[in-house]
């Protein structure tokens, strides 16, 4: 007959706490003393995995081509910050795919432990900046020519999050490669991080307007006096979900930090030049500050 399974820790919304990586079992020892088969090189296929070969690391540091002749010096440091930032949005599309699910289905703990990952991954995002600074305009300029068309403003992936996050509009993808385009209407069809958390404030008991529950999600996300009012009651009598609001703005803010950030040190680098790839550069950054996301978290601070 086979092992009993072993049942894991339930939190209060049901959830497997196994799925955080919590209270999980330890691994049998075997007689040498070994508390993990990795310790010994687990096999996969009759071949040892190592740390390298498990995370591809001889492939990943393949990876960074300066262009520049020499290579500049800190066109390294260019091209690894902007690749590390990749990484870091698709974990963080990751984790919103995540908490989409998690407020969608009311699991308050998971959503709200999934919200601060994000949180601290936007603050290490935003930290990274500090190190691109310590390049010089000068240095920048040794190198700037090589990007040729390349921008920032291409990166599919930091699209990708402002539409999980329902700050959607058409305009917004035009200069994306058709192919890209089509995807990003399929997307339009899909409720953002936004609604998921109007049908968590369902779930959690409360009137949300069908209108609002079923509004155009190819839309950007727009105030709603009637989802105001569901927040002052939230705010005024329910700390469980004004704290996953609360952790929702936090995000919002978070997004608009890293926006800051960002257009100041264009600004420092390249002043009011043209951006790469034909971009407005630092003007055309500074018109999507203090952007709001969720704007009714944000007007709702004038009626507490």
């Amino acid at each position: 007959m086979g092992q009993p399974r072993a049942e894991f820790p339930q939190d209060d919304q049901g959830l497997s706490l196994r799925a955080f990586g919590a209270l999980e079992p330890p691994p049998p020892r075997n007689p040498a003393g070994f508390s993990s088969p990795l310790r010994q090189g687990a096999l996969r296929g009759g071949v040892a995995i190592t740390y390298s070969s498990y995370l591809h690391v001889g492939e990943l540091l393949q990876l960074q081509k300066p262009l520049s002749d020499g290579p500049e010096h800190d066109e390294m440091l260019f091209i690894v910050i902007h690749q590390v930032y990749e990484l870091w949005f698709k974990q963080i599309l990751h984790e919103a795919n995540y908490l989409h699910h998690a407020l969608e289905t009311k699991q308050t703990p998971a959503a709200q432990r999934t919200l601060k990952r994000i949180l601290t991954i936007m603050k290490t995002v935003v930290a990274q900046i500090d190190v691109l600074e310590t390049m010089t305009p000068l240095q920048f300029n040794a190198f700037r020519d090589r990007l040729d068309t390349a921008s920032g403003f291409q990166s599919e992936q930091f699209r990708r999050l402002e539409w999980a996050l329902g700050h959607r509009g058409a305009g917004r993808v035009g200069h994306l490669p058709k192919a890209v385009q089509a995807e990003f209407e399929a997307l339009s069809q899909k409720p953002s991080l936004w609604d998921a958390f109007l049908r968590y404030l369902v779930a959690s008991g409360y009137a949300v307007p069908t209108a609002q529950l079923e509004r155009r999600f190819a839309e950007p996300v727009t105030a709603s006096e009637e989802v105001q009012a569901i927040l002052l009651n939230v705010y005024r009598s329910d700390p469980a979900t004004s704290q996953t609001a609360e952790l929702l703005l936090d995000l919002d803010e978070g997004l608009q930090e890293w926006r800051y950030r960002h257009v100041k040190m264009v600004e420092r680098t390249i002043g009011m030049k043209m951006g790469t790839g034909g971009s407005a550069g630092a003007e055309y950054l500074r018109s999507t500050l203090f952007r709001a996301v969720f704007p009714d978290l944000w007007a709702v601070r004038s009626k507490l």
